[in-house]
């Protein structure tokens, strides 16, 4: 018999790991509610059509594709199964893709719902996407993305805000030594220019998005492979190796492209966004890098991306600005820029760290312990009126040793347990035990409720 397990690059979840995750989405959606955002949700799968051309070719090797229902062969030419050129036919067999991101798919629900949508939208969503890339640690097939976008406005407001929600929400999680790194495609397509190939802006910056990851001696191999120059090449390196801080590299980089009209414009929509947004964030977290591309073929302004180096885990959050992602779908000039917050790789961060606050595991506030079938009764009635008052509560199911009932209190962490025996019966009072102190304190039914909501840390002795 196989021995059951899941799929690589997926994971279950327990209690514990859920209550934490459920706290990451707690703040990111708290903060989106704070600025205006409102909630929507897409379907898990999507046309295939829809999807594809949207990432780039390396994007498009990673979308997970969906057989047809049925006999999907049936109306396959048996010729066509010969094909040796695995996408040609899986095209035939195959119409439908699980998600990439969720971007993509929110330019086609405006498109589609655009009769109905206020514009400026400004919508959030927070559900999982899928991507057939090699697991490893913080990378995984299957893992919740958290966005937040505003389109049908072209605002530089809208970034700042953007990166007001991304400072909200690291702070609010307590994450240390986060840095947003910041950069605009404008200045990227100036740098293609100046390299005298303003049309392969792809080129360019699919090898320099991996700056980071390979170095800039195999990035300068990988544009020599990809057809551009050796001049071109020795002309662009020097720009990815601007010493001095980000003011500094902004001032390099207007004069470098001073005669380059899409590049100034880049510089200037920056200097405008950094000017902002310095006004809400610290120095200490932000960084201009000429060499952040976020390859995604749809950004077209300003883009974003947040890691905290010393955790070893990679950008925890990306983005940036999109002028026409909707005119794909048929709705041309709609403007839109948006932030997605990686949960699972926060969630790695915040491990690492040891962040998350004891209560953001605690689900069950008092156990009521079990004595028999007349303290039971009591016990049921009085846990319906704790409910009423919001108070988490359970009953123990059933009338076992008492060791055995507080060994399920405390291998739940529950806090407090409630004892009713004779006395409590009688007098209609409650005893309350703290399960880390020990000690005991009497209440009535309306007096326990007021006392553990008051008790936000979940210990009150």
């Amino acid at each position: 018999m196989t021995k059951p397990s899941v799929p690589k690059g997926t994971r279950d979840f327990s209690p514990v790991q859920m209550a934490r995750r459920n706290h990451i989405f707690s703040v990111i959606r708290e903060v989106f509610h704070l600025h205006g955002y409102q909630a929507i949700e897409t379907p898990a799968m999507e046309h295939a059509s829809t999807l594809l051309g949207k990432y780039g070719e390396e994007g498009d090797r990673l979308i997970f594709r969906i057989l047809d229902s049925g006999d999907f062969l049936k109306d396959v030419d048996r010729s066509e199964l010969a094909i040796t050129e695995s996408r040609e036919l899986t095209g035939k067999i195959s119409e439908k893709a699980l998600r990439y991101d969720l971007t993509v798919p929110f330019a086609r629900y405006v498109v589609q719902h655009q009769n109905d949508i206020n514009f400026p939208f400004k919508r959030y969503q927070i559900q999982p996407v899928w991507r057939a890339d090699r697991p490893q640690k913080g990378r995984y097939r299957e893992f919740y993305q958290c966005d937040a976008d505003v389109i049908g406005s072209d605002s530089l407001l809208n970034e700042v805000e953007l990166i007001q929600i991304i400072s909200k929400v690291l702070e609010r999680l307590k994450i240390p030594g986060w840095v947003l790194k910041v950069n605009n495609r404008k200045i990227l397509a100036g740098m293609a220019a100046l390299m005298g190939a303003p049309e392969r802006i792809t080129d360019l910056t699919v090898a320099m998005d991996k700056l980071d990851k390979i170095g800039l001696e195999a990035v300068q191999k990988e544009w020599l492979e990809r057809g551009f120059s050796q001049d071109a090449v020795n002309l662009m390196t020097p720009l990815l190796e601007i010493n001095g801080d980000s003011e500094d590299k902004m001032n390099t980089l207007r004069l470098k492209l001073a005669d380059i009209e899409v590049g100034q414009k880049g510089i200037g929509e920056l200097t405008d966004m950094w000017q902002m947004a310095s006004e809400f964030i610290g120095k200490e977290h932000i960084s201009f890098e000429p060499s952040l591309a976020r390859g995604l073929n749809y950004y077209t302004g300003a883009i974003f991306e947040v890691g905290v180096p010393e955790s070893g885990i990679g950008s925890i959050i990306g983005g940036g600005r999109y002028d026409d992602l909707t005119g794909i779908f048929g709705l041309a000039g709609m403007s839109g820029v948006g932030i997605s917050f990686g949960a699972d790789r926060i969630y790695d961060v915040m491990e690492t760290f040891n962040l998350f606050p004891e209560t953001s595991t605690m689900s069950t506030q008092l156990m009521f312990v079990n004595f028999g079938e007349e303290e039971e009764k009591f016990c049921m009635k009085a846990a319906h009126l704790l409910r009423k008052k919001g108070v988490r509560v359970e009953v123990y199911p059933g009338q076992v040793k008492l060791k055995k009932q507080m060994q399920y209190a405390n291998q739940k962490s529950i806090p407090w347990v409630a004892l009713v025996g004779e006395e409590e019966l009688k007098s209609g009072q409650i005893t309350l035990k703290n399960m880390e102190s020990g000690e005991q304190q009497k209440f009535d039914t309306d007096a326990l409720a007021d006392y553990i909501n008051r008790s936000h840390t979940g210990i009150a002795f």
